[in-house]
């Protein structure tokens, strides 16, 4: 795609100063939106060397790319040709702006699904089933579970490890601890339990805590 869009810059044909003036009086004086057009092809340039300079993926200088020419439109329509200010200078004020906007943005959703990855717990809705929390609740409850799993006696927390965290069945589970399948039910049960009653205790804890 970024090279079928470098393909496409070197066929645009460079205008002279008299032409892109020519230009400028069609779009704002007579209001020809083929001038506009054109005015915004000519500085296709100016975005791609912006957008290069973030050294950045592929997809993501192809969205600032779309970004920088959003912008570039925008500061085609409020550019006023009689300034005597060139439209380059005009345009990359405005250009760079949405591109450093669109990063901001990007940044902020990456960072949220990462916090959201990093708290994210096999055992989270085992323990707190059909009950909705806010990002900072299940950070904090996240650590609650971890420490209430590493207080378990080895026999349930081995089962725990397995079944949740490495998604083997009871089976493969009962191979690896060369016990029944079913004793692996009965400990999974009482793990799980278990696990409740810790986290209930811990939760109750912090909560006084915070009272205090």
């Amino acid at each position: 795609m970024l090279a079928e869009y470098i393909q496409s810059l070197k066929g645009l044909n460079k205008l002279t100063q008299q032409e892109e003036s020519l230009l400028w009086h069609k779009f704002k004086i007579e209001g020809q939106i083929e001038a506009r057009q054109e005015l915004i092809e000519h500085y296709q340039l100016l975005v791609f060397k912006e957008a290069l300079k973030y050294q950045l993926q592929e997809t993501l200088i192809l969205d600032l790319i779309q970004e920088g020419v959003v912008g570039l439109m925008e500061a085609a329509e409020r550019y006023n040709h009689t300034s005597g200010v060139a439209f380059s200078l005009y345009a990359l004020h405005r250009v760079r702006g949405r591109m450093i906007d669109f990063l901001r943005i990007a940044q902020k959703e990456l960072l949220f699904d990462q916090q959201d990855e990093q708290i994210q717990n096999p055992l989270f809705n085992k323990m707190v089933p059909d009950v909705a929390f806010e990002c900072a609740d299940r950070r904090e409850l996240n650590k609650a579970i971890e420490q209430a799993f590493e207080r378990l006696p080895k026999r349930e927390k081995d089962v725990i490890q397995n079944v949740y965290y490495q998604e083997k069945s009871a089976l493969e589970t009962a191979n690896i601890m060369d016990v029944s399948a079913t004793y692996v039910y009965q400990l999974e049960k009482k793990g799980i339990r278990r696990l409740r009653g810790i986290l209930s205790k811990l939760m109750h804890e912090r909560k006084w805590l915070e009272n205090k």
